[in-house]
């Protein structure tokens, strides 16, 4: 008895299991991130019912008398998620809430029924259904990729849009869609709404209400604040309305609303706290006001239904959902980051580009590039310089800086609580809707498409200030400046897709066509010395790219002084500290990260240019497995070994392993290392470094027993296949 409790125990903790209780786990030739879902994303009518169904999930809506969500089933662990029938949509329109859809009646709110459906009823100032319209999935972005990508392909599925309109004279003319989108082999939904003035008069649109969903509760808590208690961990929630430089989506997340729900009076919280109504909406949007043939489009809701409560494994559904969704953030090129002070400093750049096998050279900070001279003089000199790049084969970009800086009392934004500028998110920084704001915009349109360039840092983007300004042309008031700040953005960013342009930006705009952000650091630890440098990126690699790829991240190394620090900080001389400057690539390339190796140069002598040459023809032999998921194994703490894996099971290497050691001593150590996500099953066939092969027959828990020797301050790898 005793062993046989022991086996199920360590089945529980070492398989992926679902989040129903007692549920069992998704087997590995049916696991939608092992093996590819044949099933394609069907939308169909049953009766009354729409029915969105793809094998992953299951979402059906009600038609008559009005548009309900009357079951939202997650097909992989079988966890209903829906308790309670709400609008699929609300708006306050001229100060007055509506209800988009949805149906009034239902008497018990901790589960539904589908006979009771037939007796709830609409609402009579709800805005009403009126038909539906049935398409593929069509691209959000017009994208162009001109760099290497590990997935050009964008993601595939049926698309589904709900028209209302209202009953009340005064909104005659106004169109309410309700857009959802079922993708092909994830577990995902994506909604949004559009509004269509047809009316004869402007309608003031203060807030759109885009998701609303009665859940099932997390836990049962007889009392307890909201925020003390879990929210629904089924479903992963993210929009396209994410903004304060945390380079992390949950904190930068301006849209989710996890709130009570007074009809819900069987809950077991005394004062009905439970936190189970899941509202999506910008708190400070759109407060625009929309004029008579106008259209709006409300921020994008990704929905995303979760199996597990593992870490690892929701991470990896995340960066599965960024792949499919937004496959520009696969692209990753290779880059330096030049210091530059003339245009022969930006040729050299681009000839050790060339002779290397980098890819790019984006001029960093400090350099002598400035994107905001349109003068014709400054665009002929930039547009010669591309020119010689791109006969080298090189990309080449710059770096900009936006929103962290004052410009004046006119252009700045105006703090809602004194009436003068100041009160942003940097102190100062100037409104994207200014005068200065749009010829911000504009000038950067000049800049590319008369120079030819290739890639955008577009450092302090705007990061969500409000502002009280009325003089502005580019918005109204303090309502409606979040918003209409954010389109300017967004409008540049999309066009900028268009031409192929790569964007580096420091804030979560990734599903607006952003392609990198940094990987998470403090700036002044690049002062600190080259030994301590190692460790401490390798946890930033740890801890980075738990939600998001590698090609999604970027690092950073000092080849020269950086704010502070010694020569103890510095890769320069570069042939006085290979050892260092080599593993620091391979650690960045080795996680699929590029790093702004910032300097003049990325060589000083042939040793040095061999070594580099080296380093990057390593990289781009395992390109592909060196872009795909991570599996973090141990987090560096420079007592002992650190490394993690890169699965793919589409790929013939389906497996990549860094391993380091830190100590002064050469380690020899023996691990669980599993290979559950590579798609290997029974055999492994492990290659090290040198080519050397050994075969591993998998334990039932997918894991192999593996023994490895790495010498002092070193690291190792091997290949899987």
């Amino acid at each position: 008895m005793r062993i046989f409790l022991f086996s199920v125990l360590y089945c529980l903790l070492v398989v992926p299991v679902s989040s129903q209780p007692g549920g069992a786990g998704p087997q590995p030739d049916t696991d939608w991130l092992v093996s590819p879902v044949q099933r394609k994303a069907a939308i169909y009518r049953k009766g009354d019912d729409v029915i969105l169904d793809n094998g992953l999930l299951r979402r059906v809506f009600r038609i008559a008398p009005n548009v309900a969500c009357i079951d939202y089933v997650n097909l992989t662990s079988g966890q209903q998620l829906l308790r309670s029938v709400k609008p699929e949509a609300r708006l306050v329109l001229d100060g007055k809430t509506f209800n988009i859809g949805g149906l009034a009646g239902q008497r018990e709110n901790a589960y539904l029924l589908p006979s009771w459906v037939d007796s709830m009823r609409a609402g009579k100032e709800d805005f009403q259904f009126v038909q539906y319209s049935i398409t593929e999935i069509h691209p959000f972005l017009k994208w162009k990729c001109r760099t290497w990508a590990l997935n050009n392909n964008p993601g595939t599925g049926r698309a589904i849009s709900f028209e209302y309109v209202s009953p009340l004279p005064a909104l005659k003319g106004l169109r309410v869609f309700v857009h959802y989108e079922l993708y092909d082999g994830l577990p995902l939904v994506v909604k949004w709404v559009s509004i269509e003035n047809g009316g004869e008069r402007p309608i003031k649109v203060d807030r759109v209400v885009n998701e609303v969903l009665g859940l099932v509760e997390e836990e049962s808590a007889v009392v307890g604040r909201p925020e003390e208690m879990k929210k629904q961990h089924g479903i992963y929630v993210e929009t396209n309305y994410a903004f304060n430089n945390a380079m992390r989506y949950d904190i930068s997340d301006q849209t989710t609303h996890w709130k009570t729900d007074s009809l819900y009076t069987s809950q077991v919280n005394y004062d009905y706290q439970t936190p189970c109504l899941l509202e999506v909406f910008p708190e400070k949007a759109p407060g625009i006001t929309l004029e008579p043939g106008e259209p709006f489009k409300s921020v994008r809701t990704h929905e995303l239904l979760m199996d597990s409560y593992d870490r690892q494994r929701r991470g990896l559904m995340i960066k599965r959902m960024y792949r499919t969704v937004a496959p520009w953030t696969t692209q990753n090129p290779i880059f330096m980051h030049l210091i530059s002070h003339n245009d022969d400093d930006v040729r050299q750049a681009v000839d050790q580009c060339a002779a290397t096998g980098y890819e790019a050279v984006i001029l960093s900070f400090g350099s002598h590039l400035d994107m905001e001279d349109s003068s014709a003089a400054n665009l002929a000199k930039w547009a010669s310089l591309t020119e010689y790049a791109h006969r080298k084969g090189i990309l080449i970009g710059g770096y900009s800086l936006f929103s962290s800086r004052r410009i004046s009392d006119e252009d700045d934004v105006v703090d809602p609580k004194t009436g003068r500028p100041g009160g942003a998110f940097f102190g100062n920084a100037p409104c994207f809707g200014s005068r200065w704001g749009l010829a911000y915009r504009d000038k950067i349109k000049i800049f590319f498409e008369k120079t030819g360039f290739d890639i955008w840092e577009n450092d302090g983007p705007y990061p969500g200030d409000v502002c009280a300004s009325t003089q502005h042309p580019g918005h109204k008031g303090l309502d409606d400046s979040q918003w209409r700040q954010m389109e300017i953005q967004k409008e540049l960013y999309h066009w900028l897709n268009a031409r192929g342009i790569y964007i580096n930006a420091p804030d979560w705009y990734f599903l607006d066509g952003t392609n990198k952000i940094a990987i998470g650091y403090r700036e002044v630890n690049f002062s600190l010395s080259r030994e301590q440098q190692l460790i401490l990126n390798r946890q930033n690699i740890y801890d980075g790219t738990q939600e998001k790829t590698g090609a999604m991240s970027w690092g950073f190394v000092p080849l020269t002084k950086y704010q502070g620090g010694g020569p103890e900080a510095v890769l320069e001389p570069l042939h006085e500290h290979l050892k260092v400057y080599k593993q620091l690539m391979a650690q960045y390339y080795g996680a699929g990260v590029q790093a702004c190796y910032r300097g003049p140069r990325l060589f000083d002598t042939d040793p040095t240019k061999k070594m580099v040459s080296d380093m990057i023809k390593w990289y781009k032999d395992h390109r592909a497995i060196l872009n795909s998921d991570i599996i973090q194994l141990r987090r560096a703490d420079g007592r002992d070994w650190d490394g993690l894996i890169h699965v793919n099971p589409a790929l013939r290497e389906k497996g990549f392993v860094m391993l380091y050691n830190p100590t002064k001593e050469k380690i020899t150590r023996t691990i669980r290392l599993p290979l559950y996500y590579t798609g290997l099953f029974q055999k492994a066939d492990i290659y090290n470094s040198h080519g050397r092969v050994r075969s591993y027959q998998l334990q039932r828990d997918y894991t192999i027993k593996f023994t490895f020797t790495i010498d002092p301050d070193s690291y190792e790898w091997y290949i899987i296949k």
